[in-house]
C-alpha cells in the first residue's frame, strides 16, 4: 500500500515541474521578441550615436575618429550653452506649474462632487491628444485670435511667440496644459489611497483644511509627486514637438531646446557626429537629474 500510494506522488511532482518548465517557456517566448525589437530600435541606435559622436561623421560620405573633439567643443558653443539654459529654466518652469496645478485639480476632483467622473474624463483629454498638433492649434490662437481679443494689452496687441523675450510663455502654457492630464490621473491615484480614517482623526484634532493637507494628505502621496516631478522633468527636457509648432525655436534662438537643435544641427545641418555628443550630454543630465530628484525626494515618504 505505501508503495502504491507514493507513485501518484511521484507522477504528480513530475506533472508540476513539466507544468512549471512550460509556463517558464511561455514567460520566456512572450518577452523575448519585445526585448529584441527594444534592442533594435532603441539601445543599438543609442550605441551607434555614442561611437559616432567620437567620430566627424557629417551624416554622409567617410569620417574619421576625432576622440572627445566634440564634447570639448560642445562646451564653447555659445548656441548649445543657450540651448541648455533655456531647455532647463523651461523644464523648471514647466515643472512647478504643472505639479501646483494637477494636484489642486487632483485634490477637487477627489472630492465627493457631482459628475466626478465625467469631469475625470474631461481633464484626461488633452493627454490622448497629439501634441504637434496641439501646438499648432495653439500657434494660429496665439498669433491670430490673440492680438485680437486683447488688442487693448500693449504685449498681447502684437504676436507674441514672435518676442523674443516672451514667447517662451505660451509654450509653457500649452505643455503645462497638456501634461497637467496625466499628472492629474497620477494624484488621483495617491489621493485614493489615503483611508478617510486619518482625516476623521485629524479633524477632532482640529487639523482641517490646510493643516491636514500639509500634515497627511502631502506626507502620504510623496511617492506620486515623485513619479511626476521625475516624469516631467525627463520629458520638458526632451521638449520638441509644442517649440516646433509654436515658435520653431525662434525668433532668432529665443526658444531654441537642445533637442530641436540636435534635430536641425543633427539632421539637416551636416552635425550629425557633433550633435550625437550633444545627444548623449543630454542623456547624461537627464539621467543624473532623475537620481538626484530620487535621492532626495523619496526619504520625504517616511
Amino acid at each position: 500500500m505505501t508503495m502504491t500510494q507514493a507513485r501518484p506522488a511521484v507522477g504528480g511532482g513530475t506533472m508540476r515541474r513539466k507544468r512549471r518548465k512550460l509556463a517558464e517557456a511561455t514567460y520566456y517566448w512572450m518577452v523575448w521578441p519585445f526585448v529584441i525589437l527594444f534592442a533594435i530600435f532603441h539601445t543599438i541606435p543609442m550605441l551607434a550615436g555614442i561611437f559616432f559622436s567620437f567620430t566627424n561623421y557629417a551624416g554622409y560620405g567617410k569620417w574619421h575618429m576625432v576622440g572627445f573633439s566634440n564634447y570639448i567643443n560642445l562646451f564653447g558653443d555659445d548656441r548649445v550653452l543657450h540651448s541648455y539654459l533655456f531647455t532647463i529654466f523651461f523644464s523648471l518652469v514647466a515643472t512647478i506649474l504643472t505639479n501646483v496645478i494637477s494636484l489642486a485639480v487632483a485634490l477637487a476632483l477627489n472630492a465627493k462632487i457631482k459628475a466626478r467622473n465625467f469631469f475625470r474624463g474631461i481633464f484626461f483629454i488633452p493627454y490622448v491628444l497629439s501634441r504637434l498638433i496641439i501646438g499648432y492649434v495653439f500657434q494660429f490662437f496665439f498669433s491670430k485670435s490673440v492680438p485680437r481679443i486683447f488688442s487693448s494689452i500693449p504685449l498681447l496687441r502684437d504676436n507674441i511667440l514672435t518676442n523674443e523675450h516672451w514667447a517662451w510663455i505660451p509654450i509653457v502654457i500649452v505643455t503645462v496644459w497638456q501634461a497637467c492630464a496625466f499628472a492629474i490621473i497620477i494624484y488621483l491615484a495617491g489621493l485614493q489611497t489615503i483611508p478617510e480614517d486619518l482625516y476623521e482623526a485629524a479633524s477632532l484634532d482640529g487639523a482641517t483644511g490646510f493643516k491636514a493637507f500639509k500634515s497627511i494628505t502631502l506626507p502620504l502621496i510623496m511617492g506620486y509627486v515623485t513619479i511626476n516631478v521625475v516624469l516631467n522633468i525627463k520629458n520638458f527636457m526632451q521638449a520638441f514637438d509644442q517649440i516646433v509648432a509654436l515658435t520653431d525655436g525662434g525668433p532668432g534662438m529665443a526658444t531654441e531646446s537642445v533637442t530641436l537643435q540636435i534635430y536641425q544641427g543633427g539632421f539637416t545641418g551636416g552635425e550629425f557626429a557633433y550633435q550625437s555628443a550633444d545627444a548623449a550630454i543630454l542623456f547624461l543630465i537627464i539621467t543624473a537629474l532623475s537620481f538626484i530628484q530620487l535621492r532626495y525626494l523619496n526619504p520625504k515618504e517616511d
